[in-house]
């Protein structure tokens, strides 16, 4: 018998590879001091502006944003780890900065309340598209929260971009595992060079696409936090990348200690960067 009720679509799993340990906590912090400044000159804030934060993680980007804004601004975060919210409340609260309100909630289906939608004047999300098995529907959502004329704005990575010089024995291997490790789950190691295309597929208007460089090189002050962020993001990925049998684990430890000892060449030199794009909501 039909009861004239339509049953909700199931959300698709998403699954983040890198877990919610101590260690990737304070990998994603060290990961926002690095780059936070260089998001911010992208996104160009004015000062008053509604913004929606999707997977906020830690909060520092949204605490960020929120000091851009200014008191006449407003932001929201959500995120979908209770141990990254309640840390990012915690960080918040030792700042004095508790200009952000924070939700419990997935991006695929967010929790904004109905009058909510369609009044953002910026909606973000960084790093969040990679670990997702449907990007495509964060960005729709991300659309139809902002107003018409509102901005979008998507950075992702391309793992394919990663180059370090003087090479590194075993690194190849073990860098082509650990973007394995993405698709055996159904993610996308390669998003960002599709976020126009997203942003298109979602009833967006493309209007701006940029790299922001996140490398360095032995003798600049930055650089131990780049290649100690790299360790770990590799390190923090080994049981995903030896359940899967991408690599086995001698050629797992001997890449990273190759990669330890390489970090402290006079001559090293990290070059990547985070894929950046811009769309608008039609008016």
């Amino acid at each position: 018998m039909k009861t004239g009720r339509r049953r909700k679509a199931a959300i698709p799993r998403s699954h983040y590879l890198h877990g919610t340990s101590a260690a990737e906590q304070r990998r994603l912090a060290l990961l926002n001091d690095l780059l936070n400044e260089g998001s911010l000159r992208e996104i160009a804030l004015r000062g008053g502006e509604k913004i929606l934060e999707m997977g906020s993680g830690l909060g520092q980007f949204a605490r960020a944003m929120a000091s851009r804004a200014g008191s006449r601004g407003k932001v929201i975060g959500i995120e979908r780890s209770r141990d990254q919210l309640a840390q990012a409340v915690r960080l918040a609260r030792k700042e004095g900065e508790m200009d952000v309100e924070f939700r419990l909630g997935d991006a695929l289906d967010p929790p904004l309340r109905a009058p909510e939608w369609g009044t953002f004047d910026v909606a973000h999300a960084r790093f969040l598209l990679e670990h997702l098995p449907d990007p495509s529907r964060a960005v729709r959502c991300l659309v139809k929260a902002v107003r018409p004329g509102g901005r979008i704005v998507l950075e992702d990575d391309d793992h394919d971009v990663l180059r370090l010089w003087p090479p590194v024995p075993g690194f190849s291997s073990l860098w082509t595992a650990y973007q394995r490790s993405f698709d055996r789950v159904g993610n996308d190691p390669y998003v960002g060079r599709r976020l126009v295309s997203l942003l298109h597929g979602a009833g967006a208007i493309p209007v701006r696409n940029a790299w922001i460089f996140f490398g360095s090189c032995a003798g600049n002050r930055s650089f131990p936090g780049f290649a100690e962020n790299l360790l770990r993001v590799i390190a923090g990925s080994r049981e995903a990348i030896l359940s899967h049998d991408l690599l086995d684990a001698a050629s797992v430890e001997s890449a990273l200690q190759a990669l330890s000892s390489w970090s402290k060449r006079p001559d090293a030199s990290i070059w990547f960067a985070v894929c950046w794009a811009e769309g608008r909501r039609p008016s």
